[in-house]
């Protein structure tokens, strides 16, 4: 069996289809029932159970015996969220009680971190000094994987945080404000036939702010391969290794929409202190550790996420 918590959100049921893919149905999914649960409409598994009930298993030792893989998605994404319990007992403490078991059963663990750890910082090693989170989310994201940097260090089996940058694709629709902007670009020129862009920010010209997209498909990839082979041990970043301005995506996706137009509007003074105009990620340490395989550039992937959203929107009547 495989253990998938987050296994009905947006890199969750992507990972879902690529182990359908390979043949792989004997899976637990741990999620919450919520707008995202149509992910799983097209997806097999063997199990569905929430995260208080998967809580308790590991409590009571009840999982079976057998399990291969724990990929472990499941976290509150809301960047703007405020309650510090909540966040802290979804990123830290659930965290924590999975890794534990993980590491008592000997299976490899993968889990999610982000790029939201680095905040404030222009540098993107996964290094202490460039780890200056900007929200809530970061911080609690950063929390665990210097937990997993204690405990987990001498790990006889995988323990791999995967720090995502600019993640996009299908399956994201159900997340609305928390949604990519790649995918918000789109909805917006699907709509309005305008693409709506920050003016300068931070020393940068409008629509020039910069940042790592990558292509779920690839963030996919790099899950299962970490997962497979001997251990490995540590934080990595996951992006393409290549900023691309918001600019640059807008124009993408008008080509490939056929129409639209860009506008610019203010800079949210909400936003202040808390955005990040430029990530790229450095991926020498996932290189380091074995993973050789090419990245998507943002053209195939907005080409590939376009099909794929125009097929969601139909299939919702959209």
């Amino acid at each position: 069996m495989i253990i998938l918590t987050g296994g009905a959100g947006f890199v969750g049921s992507n990972l879902l289809a690529a182990l359908n893919a390979r043949g792989v149905t004997d899976i637990l999914v741990v999620d919450r029932r919520g707008d995202n649960f149509r992910n799983l409409s097209d997806l097999r598994f063997s199990d569905f159970i929430q995260p208080g009930e998967f809580a308790r298993a590991i409590e009571r030792k009840s999982l079976p015996d057998r399990i291969e893989a724990i990929f472990h998605q499941g976290a509150c994404a809301d960047t703007t969220c405020t309650d510090g319990r909540y966040m802290i007992e979804n990123n830290f403490t659930f965290s924590k009680s999975i890794l534990q078991f993980a590491l008592s059963s000997k299976v490899p663990f993968v889990y999610a971190s982000s790029a939201a750890v680095y905040g404030a910082s222009s540098a993107f090693a996964p290094s202490r000094e460039n780890e200056r989170p900007l929200n809530l989310y970061g911080l609690s994201k950063l929390a665990f994987d210097n937990h997993v940097r204690i405990v987990a260090a001498k790990s006889a089996s995988t323990v791999a945080g995967l720090r995502y940058f600019n993640v996009y694709g299908p399956r994201e629709s159900h997340k609305s404000k928390m949604a990519s902007m790649v995918y918000q670009l789109y909805r917006q020129l699907k709509t309005s036939g305008r693409a709506r862009l920050f003016e300068g920010t931070h020393g940068y010209a409008a629509g020039e702010q910069r940042r790592d997209f990558v292509f779920v498909k690839d963030i996919v990839r790099v899950n299962l391969a970490l997962a497979e082979g001997s251990a490995r041990n540590g934080v990595f970043n996951v992006g393409t290794g290549q900023a691309r301005t918001f600019n640059d995506v807008a124009s993408i996706l008008i080509a490939r929409l056929g129409a639209g137009a860009t506008d610019y509007v203010p800079f949210p003074t909400s936003l202040a202190g808390k955005y990040q105009s430029f990530t790229q990620a450095d991926i020498s340490a996932l290189r380091s550790a074995g993973y050789r395989e090419e990245f998507s550039t943002l053209e195939d992937g907005i080409a590939k996420s376009i099909d794929a959203w125009n097929r969601e929107l139909e299939s919702i009547g959209g």
